[in-house]
């Protein structure tokens, strides 16, 4: 029988991009403005986040207590909302489109691990929300998930597989329960 051995772990080919001094002024950057709630201005954050060449659309709301691994690679789009205490875990490309709501606690998870390898390997997936989605409070969107127009994950539900639509997703995993009407 075979056993995870960690000492054989090597994130090869991943590269986390950004230089070390870049990554490192991140880690300062992320800790002291938002993770924490000393600067509540969403402008500041949006300002810092573009300084670390993340693109953000104009009226975004970032709420305090927030984690972003890497801003380099997160595009958020015009009035999109990130609430208290989401982590997005931005190993690779998240895309959050227009008008995207992400409650609090809500997680964009884009590594994960070769859970049959000895060496236990990263994996590393995109994510994409696509314009008016909403993350429900404490749900998590798995790597390699696309979120369609206006979908919605409802509260501590985990999104496995891509979402339609429109559609409202709940439970674990996530299975569509109903459409969304906007009136």
């Amino acid at each position: 029988m075979f056993r995870t051995d960690l000492s054989t772990y090597n994130n090869y080919p991943y590269h986390p991009g950004g230089n070390v001094l870049k990554r490192i002024l991140w880690y300062y950057c992320n800790a002291i403005f938002f993770k924490t709630s000393i600067i509540p201005s969403s402008a500041f954050k949006a300002f810092l986040l573009k300084l670390f060449s993340a693109k953000v659309g104009k009226n975004v709301t970032i709420k305090p207590c927030v984690n972003i691994k890497y801003p380099w690679n997160l595009h958020i789009g015009d009035e999109s909302w990130i609430g208290e205490n989401v982590w997005i875990d931005s190993l690779v490309l998240i895309h959050i489109g227009a008008h995207v709501c992400l409650s609090q606690g809500a997680v964009l998870l884009t590594g994960s691990h070769n859970y049959q390898k000895t060496s236990f390997d990263l994996i590393t997936k995109g994510i994409i929300l696509e314009d008016g989605v909403w993350i429900c409070a404490g749900a998590m969107v798995n790597p390699g998930v696309t979120v369609a127009s206006h979908a919605v994950l409802t509260s501590g539900s985990i999104a496995t597989k891509n979402m339609e639509a429109y559609g409202i997703y709940q439970g674990n995993p996530a299975v569509k329960i109903r459409e969304r009407e906007i009136s």
